[in-house]
């Protein structure tokens, strides 16, 4: 095989590969609805003087060259480049104009992932499809310490918007009627978990996450269990109550864990 039919068919399927991973970014910010503080760059085919760089103003409008100002918010990318070609032949300065527009940065339609998560931030809405575990995920997921339950809010038709969505229910089996599509302005916020403590004659004392319908056995054995002089047995429980007071008992090994409980592990008698 010659030189040349190489670097050709090197060509042809570099071609190829560009196009496959340029078509889902297309696709993407095809249903993305522009808004104020989106950047975006406008050129017209054979038109290198009608390139321009422009900020989406806090009106939804850009200044374009010859044309003035152009309103393009709430409207797609394909909507927008439509709206520029007609804006160019209203005012006689092209026939047919090819527009195309690339979008630079999003600024306007963002969510705030706040909380126990690995990347608080906040994170552009590219599309109209992105739900909440979607975000949760471009945020890194939850860290070890944060809670099973995130809280979602914003506003829906004109109305504020409050959702608690369980977190494990949104990744088990099919698509969770809880995960929602999100709206630009939304928060996601993961608060820490509910949290115990364990101490005296256990293998790990310290601080634990609390599970799902934990046990004080379970409790136990988050802690390593108790030492060789510790015992199972011999286990006393201090919980705050509602008044604020805090009462000690001695619990049953399938007594259920709350927030707050300080479990501490005794010595044995013999």
């Amino acid at each position: 095989m010659s030189n040349l039919i190489r670097t050709t068919m090197f060509l042809v399927v570099a071609f190829w590969a560009a196009l496959v991973v340029a078509q889902p970014a297309r696709a993407q910010s095809a249903d993305y609805k522009l808004s104020p503080g989106d950047s975006i760059k406008v050129q017209v085919y054979q038109q290198p003087d009608l390139t321009v760089e422009a900020r989406v103003s806090e009106s939804g409008s850009i200044s374009y060259p010859l044309v003035g100002a152009v309103r393009l918010g709430g409207l797609s990318i394909s909507e927008a480049e439509k709206s520029i070609a007609s804006a160019l032949q209203k005012a006689n300065i092209l026939k047919q104009p090819q527009v195309n527009i690339v979008l630079l940065q999003v600024r306007g339609n963002q969510v705030s992932v706040l909380g126990q998560v690995q990347k608080p931030g906040r994170f552009p809405l590219e599309a109209n499809n992105v739900r909440v575990s979607d975000m949760l995920a471009a945020a890194g997921g939850v860290t070890p310490t944060g809670d099973d339950v995130l809280v979602l809010s914003g506003t829906r038709d004109g109305k504020p918007f409050r959702k608690s969505i369980d977190i494990p229910g949104l990744f088990l089996g099919a698509q969770s009627k809880d995960d929602v599509l999100l709206a630009p302005g939304d928060t996601i916020f993961v608060d820490k978990a509910p949290m115990f403590y364990i101490y005296g004659e256990a293998q790990r004392p310290g601080t634990y996450k609390i599970e799902r319908g934990m046990t004080v056995l379970q409790a136990l054995a988050q802690g390593g269990g108790p030492t060789n002089r510790g015992s199972a047995n011999r286990l006393r429980l201090n919980r705050r109550a509602a008044d604020g007071t805090v009462v000690q008992t001695e619990p049953r090994l399938t007594d259920p864990v709350q927030p707050g409980d300080v479990l501490f592990v005794r010595e044995s008698l013999f």
